[in-house]
């Protein structure tokens, strides 16, 4: 089948030859530094993909953590403000404890001045 390709060039002179050899060798150039171009396109667009997905993931877990924080962020409050109701009723506790010392003082202070009066 080479011949049958070859066979237009026949009756051709050396000069017109050669330009056509110089433009075959030519097209093979062009046809691989195609290929190769085509070869990096593909690589670069498997790369691009590849960073795309990437890029979703990341965007993905981002989402993930800011409610995961929000959702901290409210069990802080909530605990902060468990914390400070839970203080509020240990000073109520505590104003109450010092009432009934003052009171239990007191108390003793008067059963103290009735034993004195009875031994009297």
């Amino acid at each position: 089948m080479s011949w049958a390709v070859e066979e237009w060039k026949e009756g051709l002179s050396p000069r017109v030859l050669q330009k056509i050899h110089e433009l075959e060798s030519q097209v093979d150039k062009l046809k691989k530094e195609r290929q190769q171009r085509q070869y990096q396109l593909d690589t670069l667009e498997a790369a691009l993909q590849k960073q795309k997905q990437k890029v979703e993931n990341e965007k993905n877990e981002s989402a993930i953590l800011k409610r995961e924080n929000q959702s901290l962020m409210e069990l802080c409050d909530n605990l902060e403000k468990a914390k400070q109701k839970i203080s509020h009723d240990l000073q109520v506790k505590e104003s109450q404890v010092n009432i009934q010392s003052g009171q239990l003082n007191s108390s003793k202070k008067d059963i103290e001045r009735l034993e004195q009066e009875l031994k009297r």
